[in-house]
């Protein structure tokens, strides 16, 4: 079960949802394209759901994007 991450000011990123259960996350970026990133860090999602001030594009450049422990998939345009 998907979360939508309440929305905070981003230019990278327009949408974010999470499962904090099956360490998943769905990205979309401003450019309309959205990632799928498994095996994404449970203690990292839950810290993003805890903390209302993080930004957006902090925490995926962190924890999805180049990051060695996740999968990625592009799914189609503008899924999210």
């Amino acid at each position: 079960m998907f979360i939508v991450v309440p929305s905070r000011t981003s230019t990278a990123i327009d949408k974010l949802l999470v499962d904090p259960v099956r360490g998943i996350a769905r990205a979309q970026f401003a450019d309309g394209y959205t990632y799928e990133y498994k095996n994404v860090s449970r203690r990292a999602i839950c810290n993003l759901l805890i903390n209302p001030s993080m930004s957006f594009g902090f925490w995926v450049n962190k924890n999805l994007v180049n990051v060695n422990r996740t999968k990625v998939n592009i799914l189609n345009f503008s899924v999210v």
